[in-house]
């Protein structure tokens, strides 16, 4: 199957930088506040985040360009969820912006 994924260089780059977006999720959802307006909503980008790497990680073991088509665009629309989430925490102050760009930044780019 000739698909850009499983043992390229740049597919296990991309599945290291996607788990250790979702590593820096999960330390940023561990400081949200303990409260229920905090918790719900940060229970989200943890379980999206998560998901990504492990969608990713599971398109890269795809055994057709359907399969490798059908867990990528899941791994885009959990993206697209973690966006969601995280701009929530911050339009409702639970969280600063410039810890949400914090976790988004390459990995060694960011104090994080």
């Amino acid at each position: 199957m000739d698909t850009p994924r499983s043992n390229s260089r740049h597919a296990e780059e991309m599945r290291l930088r996607l788990k250790a977006f979702a590593v820096r999720i999960i330390r940023l959802v561990e400081t949200l506040p303990r409260s229920l307006a905090g918790q719900t909503p940060g229970r989200q980008p943890l379980r999206s985040a998560t998901s990504e790497a492990a969608n990713y990680r599971a398109a890269c073991r795809a055994r057709s360009r359907a399969g490798f088509v059908a867990k990528m665009s899941i791994v885009v629309e959990e993206a697209d969820e973690t966006v969601f989430w995280l701009e929530l925490l911050a339009e409702a102050g639970l969280i600063e912006r410039q810890r949400i760009q914090n976790c988004s930044t390459k990995p060694g780019n960011s104090s994080s």
